[in-house]
Order: C-alpha cells, then sequence, then structure tokens
C-alpha cells in the first residue's frame, strides 16, 4: 500500500486540469489545522502558501485563514523554544555537576533537536517561496483534490486529509482501523461500496513510497536467527510524467466535537512485475488523463466503465531507488 507520496500540492497548479479552488474549504481547514496544531506538520508548504501572495478580493478569506494559523503556529514554536531552553539549561545544570545522569544527557539531546525543529518551523513562518509544488504527504496530511460536484457537476480542487473516514465511522472507528488511506481494488464493492461509482477524485503525483522487507528486496529468506529489517523505496514512472492517481473521497458532516471535512483514500491493485520484485505487494492506480473527466462523473449503475478504466492504467515502468527514512524524535 502507498504509505507516502509526492504530490502536486499548490491549488494554483491544479486549475489547469479545469479544477475551480475551494476557497472555503481551505479556509475551514485552516482553521482546524491552527486548533489541532496540525497547519505546520500536516499541510504542505504549497497548500500553506497558496493564497499568500493574492491580493483578489475572491481569496481574502482564505488568505487570512492562513496567516492566522501561521501566528498561531509560531506563538507555539516560540513557546516551545523557551520550554525546551529551560528543559536543556537544567539538563546542562546536571551534566555539569558532580553527579551527571543519564536522564540529564537524555534531556539535553531531545531539548536542543526540539529547539533546533521549532527554529525551523519558525524559519517557514516567514517563507512563503513554493518551489516546483512537488511536497511529500503521509496519511494524516492533507493534499489537493480534485474532484466533481455532485451538486453542480463543476471540477473542484478540495484540501482532503489523506486517510477516508469511512460512512458511518467515528473517530474511535479510524483510530481502531487506521488503513483507510489505500483502497484495495478488490474491496471496492464491499468496503467502498458507498464510495465506489460515487465519490471518486485525482491527486496528481510525481512519484511514491514504500516500506519493504530488506530480504524481499534482495530475493532472499531471512538467515537463522536474523530479525525482519524494512526499508524505504521510491518509486518514479518511466517515462517521467505525472500521475494522476484514482481516489474515492467522502466529506464528513460537523458534529458537536468536530468540524466538518473532506478526506480521501487512494486506490491500490496488485503490482507490476517491477514493484512485486521490489518486494511489495500492492501498487497505486495511475489512471490515463484521457480517462480523467469520465473517472470524475462515475455512474454506480454503470461500474464497468470505471472497472475498465482501472484496469487500463498509465504505461510506465517504475524505477525504484533506496529513500533516506524520516525519523522523529522522542518525547
Amino acid at each position: 500500500m502507498c504509505y507516502s507520496a509526492k504530490i502536486l500540492a499548490d491549488f494554483r497548479a491544479y486549475q489547469r486540469f479545469g479544477g475551480t479552488l475551494d476557497m472555503r474549504a481551505f479556509a475551514e481547514l485552516a482553521g482546524w489545522a491552527t486548533e489541532a496544531g496540525t497547519w505546520m506538520s500536516a499541510v504542505p508548504k504549497a497548500m500553506r502558501n497558496a493564497f499568500l501572495a493574492s491580493a483578489l478580493p475572491e481569496d481574502e478569506e482564505a488568505r487570512n485563514a492562513a496567516l492566522e494559523a501561521y501566528r498561531v503556529a509560531a506563538l507555539a514554536q516560540e513557546q516551545l523554544i523557551a520550554e525546551q531552553t529551560d528543559r536543556l539549561t537544567r539538563a546542562e545544570a546536571v551534566l555539569a555537576g558532580p553527579k551527571p545522569t543519564k536522564k540529564a544527557a537524555n534531556d539535553k539531546r531531545i531539548a536542543t533537536n526540539k529547539i533546533a525543529e521549532a527554529c525551523r518551523k519558525l524559519g517557514e513562518v516567514n517563507d512563503f517561496a513554493i518551489q516546483d509544488g512537488f511536497e511529500r504527504i503521509w496519511p494524516g496530511h492533507y493534499a489537493p483534490v480534485l474532484i466533481r460536484d455532485p451538486d453542480t457537476g463543476e471540477k473542484r480542487v478540495v484540501p482532503m486529509r489523506y486517510r477516508c473516514r469511512l460512512p458511518g465511522w467515528t473517530a474511535a472507528d479510524e483510530r481502531e482501523k487506521p488503513g483507510t488511506y489505500m483502497a484495495r481494488r478488490d474491496s471496492l464493492s464491499t468496503v467502498w461500496r458507498k464510495l465506489w461509482g460515487y465519490n471518486h477524485a485525482v491527486i496528481v503525483a510525481s512519484r511514491f513510497f514504500e516500506s519493504v522487507k530488506l530480504h524481499d528486496l534482495q530475493h532472499r529468506s531471512l538467515a537463522p536467527g536474523e530479525r525482519e529489517s524494512s526499508v524505504e523505496l521510491e518509486f518514479r514512472p518511466e517515462p517521467a510524467q505525472e500521475m494522476f492517481l484514482a481516489c474515492l473521497w467522502r466529506y464528513s458532516e460537523p458534529t458537536e466535537t468536530e468540524a466538518g471535512f473532506y478526506s480521501f483514500a487512494a486506490i491500490s491493485r496488485p503490482p507490476p512485475p517491477e514493484v512485486r520484485a521490489a518486494g511489495h505487494d500492492r501498487c497505486i492506480i495511475a489512471i490515463k488523463p484521457q480517462y480523467l473527466d469520465t473517472w470524475l462523473n462515475p455512474d454506480p449503475r454503470r461500474l464497468a466503465e470505471q472497472d475498465a478504466i482501472l484496469d487500463d492504467p498509465i504505461d510506465v515502468y517504475y524505477e525504484h531507488q533506496l529513500s533516506a527514512p524520516d525519523n522523529g524524535d522522542e518525547d
């Protein structure tokens, strides 16, 4: 399953596919991410900054929401720096004394790392540059998603969380079964039946990432006493191109404890030979550009038409290489 992908994160870039930017949904996302403290961690930079340089009146709500989210994020990072600086000072005092401890050494290491990361995020607050627009997302992150509005029939570009909240599910259900960022092709008519044939979408990606077992990659069995270990692989299409990844989406209505939000899952299939040979048993489905309009306008009475699109993905070879893992730090 594609647990990470490098996606086109710039809302503006989606306009060339005919999508209208959903400013209200972006503003709501900024408010929600601000409240949850995930503006800097779960929303790609190109999405965060998409409207900051705009002076268009129709962008004002989204622009103000982004600026407020950055203001709150900056205050949080400044508070974190102050707390971790105090932690570092106390740890260094213990280490300089007659009885240095392992805890103090650990506190010093963690505080130093957290201060550096907070300073990096503070730097991002004032860095509005957007490079190529392609950024990496993981489950729980947000991405621009191209859909067709069920009410108006128009294409819309909506910020959605990469992990779908299935119909009837609660946040507790998600915590118990967190794998709904990927919709298996063979489960579309069962687990995903309320979205399959109704709510189709695409995201634009340049590559995807998978975690595979090292011994599978090396085509060997585990040695006696050897523990399983995993490596991360980056897969790129050859010839290089933007990929329209087939997805399903849903809007979850607001509740007393949660704001309304959009979420999506990418559809996966059994892998082509080169992905299987690299040690992985699933693969995303990149649909051909000529099928885009048909895919976004499904009819549940004509699912064979949608199946035919998934049966005819782009004709590419997925080259792979080792990818440096992204390491976090403990508290």
